[in-house]
């Protein structure tokens, strides 16, 4: 570790992460070959898609400085065995180029919508991760009739979501803390441009470092079946996440009611980043949910 980031300042969580990251592109980014891949002119910007398998469709929305490989690269292989996976890379992340249109949730739910119209898919089943998942909850907000089923993996669709310690460190980042960082390898491996790592840093920083809320009551609207996905200690406040599985039915006694449709997993012994490496574990929770 301490060779990987010689003579770098990045404090120890993010490193810890950035090696994490690094990990899941390294095993990874070689193994899969999609079938299709491309880009879609959407919204002033063109977004980089690929598709795996056939079958049902199913959206990938990746989280915050990630590519399809470093979020998916082993759940992929599994979702493609009996269905079409759809992933996308969202604005001035891997191959989609960074562009300084203003980053907003609304916008990039559109963004995800423009790729199912090019691709013509009517209706999918999205599933988000950490960002993702909250484009993933505003797309079902904005445009419910293309959201089959909802999967949200360590996500939250309001800054109060998160624990008070996540959010200020989200206001505690700097650019610095990322450069020379595997983070900077993988966006270099791929990226159009990579002379705009720096700019696509700082509007990401701000982006996190702003507050949000989608809503209680546009939330509570879902009628999309929902499989929330969470790690014990993932930064996530789990009253909040219980406060928001309760708006669609969710906490009751099973034996006295109706099972609800929408679907709360708390994985053991998982932070934020080890959850999405729990390949087995999250393929099991989308295989009974989504089918």
């Amino acid at each position: 570790m301490k060779r990987i980031f010689r003579g770098s300042n990045v404090p120890k969580p993010l490193l810890i992460i950035a090696v994490l990251f690094l990990t899941v592109f390294q095993s990874n980014g070689q193994q899969n070959r999609p079938s299709a891949s491309g880009y879609v002119p959407v919204n002033g910007i063109n977004v980089y898609y690929e598709v795996y398998g056939e079958g049902k469709p199913v959206v990938l929305v990746h989280g915050a400085f990630y590519t399809i490989q470093m979020n998916w690269g082993q759940l992929i292989p599994e979702l493609s065995k009996t269905r079409k996976v759809i992933a996308i890379e969202m604005q001035g992340h891997g191959h989609t180029p960074y562009s300084d249109r203003k980053l907003a949730f609304p916008t990039l739910a559109s963004d995800v919508e423009g790729v199912m119209n090019y691709l013509k898919i009517d209706s999918a089943d999205i599933v988000g991760y950490s960002m993702g998942g909250s484009v993933a909850y505003q797309l079902t907000i904005q445009s419910p009739k293309r959201v089959r089923k909802l999967v949200i993996i360590s996500s939250t669709y309001k800054s109060s979501g998160w624990l008070p310690q996540v959010t200020n460190a989200f206001k505690n980042f700097k650019p610095e803390f990322f450069m020379n960082s595997p983070l900077q390898t993988a966006y270099d491996a791929v990226a159009p441009d990579k002379t705009n790592w720096t700019k696509f840093l700082q509007q990401m920083i701000a982006f996190a470092g702003t507050p949000f809320d989608e809503g209680d009551a546009n939330i509570a609207k879902i009628t999309s079946p929902v499989l929330i996905i969470s790690g014990d200690n993932d930064g996530l406040d789990k009253i909040e996440l219980i406060k928001t599985y309760q708006l669609w039915g969710g906490g009751v006694s099973a034996g006295m009611s109706p099972m609800p449709k929408s679907h709360l997993a708390i994985v053991p012994a998982q932070g934020h980043v080890s959850l999405m490496m729990q390949t087995s574990t999250i393929a099991g929770y989308l295989e009974g949910f989504l089918d």
